[in-house]
């Protein structure tokens, strides 16, 4: 994850300079971040997901969004504009949605790693998505065939709810019941 530019924009300003560019770019605070393309395996494990998540909430109130959805995320407590494009993003109140994005808070989000984005995934969405209080974050490293899920707890902390490499299952705390193989997921 590149930073775009070093100086503060307006969010008036991004947006323009999305209209003329060809990668995906986020807004948080002022400065403009790149997002680099994915690879074979990103798309193959994002697509995986997305269609298990997809199936498991069929009839239920919750949807899956895979990128890219522009995500503007709003909690009265916080200030400054923050646009993100998750990988996949899991949302149960529909009250945000407007034509072109989703303002509020997902249920669920899901990043997952590229070489370049490894530190802005780890670190500065981590505390982003848990100071906005998204219940429950994924993190994907298709490099090292790893899920970490991360939930927050009483004290609205990140903990690690669950982490498998390789095999097994990975579960979640927001989505009862959900599941999905490692060996299914990151398979060639």
């Amino acid at each position: 994850m590149n930073q775009y530019r070093d100086d503060s924009v307006s969010v008036e300003e991004y947006f323009r300079i999305r209209e003329s560019a060809d990668s995906l770019l986020e807004y948080i605070d002022g400065l403009v971040y790149m997002s680099p393309s994915p690879s074979t395996k990103h798309q193959r494990v994002s697509s995986r997901l997305q269609t298990k998540f997809g199936n498991f909430l069929e009839g239920k109130s919750c949807e899956v969004f895979p990128a890219p959805y522009d995500i503007e995320l709003k909690d009265d407590t916080i200030e400054g504009t923050k646009i993100v494009i998750p990988d996949i993003s899991i949302i149960c109140d529909k009250s945000g949605f407007t034509d072109a994005r989703y303002v509020g808070v997902p249920n669920l989000v899901v990043e997952i790693l590229s070489p370049s984005n490894q530190s802005h995934d780890l670190i500065t969405k981590l505390n982003l998505y848990m100071s906005y209080r998204v219940k429950e974050y994924w993190i994907v490293n298709p490099m090292l065939n790893t899920v970490t899920v991360y939930a927050l707890n009483d004290e609205k902390m990140y903990e690690q709810f669950d982490i498998k490499t390789d095999t097994g299952e990975i579960t979640s705390k927001v989505l009862a019941g959900f599941r999905i193989n490692l060996r299914h997921l990151f398979r060639e």
